[in-house]
């Protein structure tokens, strides 16, 4: 139960249960000023807080004008920002959507006291959600919940990972049961092959948008179908294809029984594909013909596909489709063959039931995540339309972005605020504000960046320091966890998901010339590694193993460390905190990446490959490219030409420009590279440009498109048989 409150300062409780206060400083601050101590205890939880902190405190506040101050002005543009009327989506486009745009995807990432997410598909998600709140779009996100969220990751005294899981306190998360409406009850049926699974629904509130999860841990469920929701991402096929059952299909009644009807339907990745047969199942029951159902959902139907190999994509065997959907089939009233045919390709008899297949044949707006994406995505494809050239294959890109608010240090925004103008971060995508940009006084950059880096260093020691007190780890582990690590050392960061086609051993590739490297007595650098790797990818478990160990390499002399247990708390640090961002990945195979343009936001030049977004986003100014645009023949001569492209940048131009510096030390040519690299990504890479234009180029169309909203029976708003 949420705490009584002083009257005073009664909405408190309401504030910690929005996470609007997650993305504005003044909220964050004002929470921190209750109790600064457990507010950092609480891993900057407010529901946490306010559920420890002692009831003399909140009378001391109360009666605190300071404090009382800072509420009101908190709860004033709190109230000032949740009507959308003065808004970007209705001062530009009001009227145009008749109900909202419903944003399916499996994961979800919108701050560390809900550790619901595994990477960067979930980042992406969160920042979404964040950004259509902000400009007004009626959006509505539909998920899961996972109770035991993604694993905490340990590293062993021997470099290896152990996984661990930590189940959620529902009570101490910004979350609340879904309100249902009137006469519909609280739990929604969900077929599974031969039985019935019911799920519960959490809302989670990001402003005005609203998030809804399931969870299948509800007492009606059998103790296997309870487990379903409690992991992402599990490796087990057959659990898996229950996951996005339940989460197309489940979601899908999920917005019915809530009486929502969305304007657009979009399909985020294809874990969430069968959302698109269940709404062709309704119009079915409606009395349409199978043909005409497709065509009425393929019309307001928008689909991002973000896995650029083969065999990234999910695919269902046969066996399993027959197990899990014979009974669907006949529901759309066409047979088998039909039906299989759906995921894969036409005439094809044995390659299994391809979810990302499905969602581009029953999408009609279908986007890939960055321009060289879009072009690797239409000659993936290209199959399924033999008809048209490559390049002409219906798949355009939308290139990813970041939400400034978040991931933009507040001392950095403060900064922006200070010359460029107050509303900055409101108006951050605009062109015109590179010139501004390089107007910021070097100094001020540079005190900045130097704080930003000696905050990182300082939560690196406190966590090798917690993990020694804790567990006993020896002084090897304890280097290896970055305990020797120099505030004035060249940093460069590496956090990204563990596996092979990253390349995270790349820059070990010459030992002896890195070391040379790392341990120049005048010009030092040092290198921070975090990352997780599938409990069940075992080859790139042996990445982790191998770097980790490389750390523990006293000749190294401590520069070489890794982070335990990445996310998006030890993420802020990193992207906010260090010199340089690498990113080295095979090329072809990063869709898009987003932590290098939040790095950028932050004044954090990028060291990277030419994939992915960078390979849009480098000017020649704004930071480095290692290598040349084109993939090598094989993976040994590609290991081989970029590491020797990398040692040379970081040679001949990346340490000497970090360490060129003035009688007032500072790197004035180094700080023309940083604030290059915010003027030119900034304004771009940010969400508030992707999704202004999955607004009018996705969004707008596919409402138009529609030929008018479906009509809705009142059987299709009633809750699924059995809700309650």
């Amino acid at each position: 139960m949420p705490p009584q409150l002083p009257a005073r300062i009664g909405r408190l409780n309401e504030l910690a249960e929005n996470l609007w206060w997650s993305w504005h400083e003044g909220a964050r601050d004002l929470f921190a000023a209750l109790d600064f101590q457990l507010w950092h205890l609480s891993e900057h939880n407010p529901v946490k807080l306010l559920l420890e902190i002692s009831g003399g405190k909140l009378t001391k506040a109360a009666e605190d004008p300071d404090f009382l101050s800072r509420y009101d002005t908190v709860m004033a543009a709190f109230d000032r920002e949740m009507p959308a009327a003065h808004s970007w989506f209705a001062t530009h486009h009001s009227g145009q959507l008749q109900g909202p745009v419903a944003f399916f995807s499996a994961e979800f990432a919108m701050h560390g006291s809900l550790p619901i997410y595994a990477g960067g598909l979930g980042i992406l998600s969160g920042d979404i959600l964040k950004e259509a709140n902000d400009i007004g779009l009626p959006m509505i996100g539909v998920g899961f919940m996972y109770p035991q969220g993604y694993f905490r990751q340990r590293i062993s005294a021997e470099g290896w990972q152990e996984e661990s899981y930590r189940q959620l306190n529902f009570q101490e998360s910004p979350i609340v049961p879904c309100p249902w409406p009137l006469g519909c009850g609280p739990l929604v049926d969900v077929p599974m092959g031969d039985r019935t699974l019911r799920v519960g629904v959490w809302q989670i509130r990001l402003g005005r948008v609203r998030l809804y999860l399931m969870d299948s841990n509800v007492e009606e469920n059998s103790p296997a179908d309870r487990q379903l929701s409690a992991r992402l991402y599990t490796a087990d096929r057959e659990q898996r294809i229950q996951q996005e059952i339940l989460l197309g299909i489940g979601g899908t009644r999920v917005l019915r029984a809530l009486g929502v009807e969305p304007s657009v339907w979009h399909a985020n990745e294809g874990h969430t594909s069968f959302m698109l047969l269940e709404r062709v199942r309704e119009e079915v029951e409606r009395g349409s013909s199978f043909p005409e159902a497709a065509a009425r959902i393929k019309s307001n139907s928008v689909f991002t596909t973000h896995t650029p190999v083969p065999a990234g994509h999910d695919v269902f065997t046969t066996q399993l489709m027959d197990k899990y959907f014979r009974g669907y089939w006949p529901q759309l009233k066409i047979e088998r063959e039909t039906f299989l045919d759906l995921g894969r390709y036409d005439g094809s008899q044995d390659q299994g039931f391809n979810m990302t297949i499905l969602a581009l044949k029953m999408a009609e707006y279908r986007t890939a995540v960055s321009k060289l994406h879009g072009s690797v995505t239409r000659t993936m494809w290209h199959a399924l339309w033999p008809q048209y050239k490559e390049e002409d294959v219906p798949i355009t890109h939308i290139t990813n972005g970041v939400h400034g608010w978040t991931w933009t240090a507040d001392e950095l925004c403060d900064l922006y605020g200070k010359h460029l103008g107050s509303d900055i971060m409101e108006r951050y995508d605009m062109p015109g504000l590179k010139e501004a940009v390089l107007e910021i006084p070097d100094n001020e950059l540079w005190n900045i960046r130097r704080s930003l880096k000696e905050k990182l260093i300082r939560m690196i020691l406190e966590r090798a320091q917690q993990r020694w007190a804790r567990d006993g780890a020896t002084a090897e582990q304890v280097i290896a966890m970055g305990a020797l690590l120099d505030t004035e050392a060249l940093t460069i960061g590496f956090a990204r998901r563990f596996t092979e086609y990253k390349r995270p051993a790349l820059i070990f590739r010459d030992i002896e010339r890195l070391k040379r490297i790392i341990s120049d007595p005048w010009r030092p650098v040092q290198i921070v590694f975090a990352g997780k790797s599938h409990p069940a990818d075992f080859p790139s478990k042996y990445l982790i193993h191998q770097v980790y160990n490389l750390a523990k390499d006293r000749a190294f002399q401590g520069r070489i460390a890794f982070v335990e247990d990445y996310d998006m708390h030890v993420s802020h640090y990193l992207t906010q905190g260090v010199d340089v961002w690498l990113n080295n990945p095979r090329r072809l195979q990063e869709a898009s990446g987003t932590s290098g343009m939040k790095a950028a936001f932050n004044g954090v030049p990028n060291l990277s490959v030419r994939d992915g977004w960078w390979d849009e986003g480098y000017n020649g100014k704004n930071g480095w490219a290692i290598g040349d645009r084109h993939p090598a023949p094989d993976p040994e001569q590609e290991d081989r030409t970029d590491a020797e492209s990398l040692y040379h940048l970081l040679e001949n131009e990346v340490v000497p420009l970090y360490y060129d510096r003035d009688r007032d030390d500072i790197p004035h040519n180094w700080l023309a590279v940083a604030k290059e690299a915010i003027a030119s990504i900034m304004p771009y890479f940010s969400t508030r440009r992707m999704v202004t234009e999955y607004v009018e180029r996705m969004y707008l169309p596919a409402a138009q498109s529609a030929t008018a909203k479906p009509i809705v029976s009142e059987a299709a708003t009633r809750p699924p048989a059995g809700g309650r």
